[in-house]
């Protein structure tokens, strides 16, 4: 898992977005962001997450903080994804190798059904003002998550 911990600055990024823009660090400057990496689009855990984000959107806007969601799938995947559930949040295309998943250590080995394979690692990060990590939750379990995180976005 990742070495980097609450208290560190977060590592610069340039990812692509479903538009085919791209979101970076800078884009984020200014206000607290949390970023939550997911393994796959349309996945249920995944979509419950990424449902669960674009409902409290407007609560995470109160308490000043953007969301960002991020996973490898493609952008094209991302507006699928976003088509078919109706998302409110930004998604971002990681690079499929080197990407700010590897830099963090959220891509990595995984087990499912004896299976040991590379994959996304749920994890969230929340980030402040200044760009550092305030908190991160690793290796996530998704029912309650987004509470969870909420609250430290609002008293951080």
């Amino acid at each position: 898992m990742s070495s980097f911990e609450p208290g560190d600055a977060f590592p610069d990024f340039t990812m692509e977005t479903p538009d085919g823009g791209t979101v970076t660090k800078a884009d984020l400057a200014g206000s607290k962001a949390v970023i939550f990496f997911y393994p796959k689009d349309n996945t249920p855990g995944c979509t419950t997450e990424a449902k669960d984000f674009s409902a409290m959107k407007s609560e995470f806007e109160k308490a000043g903080t953007r969301l960002l969601g991020v996973s490898k799938d493609s952008p094209k995947k991302h507006q699928n994804f976003i088509a078919k559930h109706d998302l409110s949040v930004d998604l971002a295309t990681d690079a499929e190798e080197g990407g700010l998943s590897d830099t963090l250590g959220v891509w990595g080995e995984k087990m499912n059904y004896g299976r040991t394979y590379m994959g996304m690692i749920r994890s969230t990060f929340l980030i402040g003002e200044d760009g550092k990590i305030l908190r991160k939750w690793p290796k996530v379990r998704v029912k309650g998550h987004v509470d969870e995180v909420l609250e430290a976005a609002r008293s951080a």
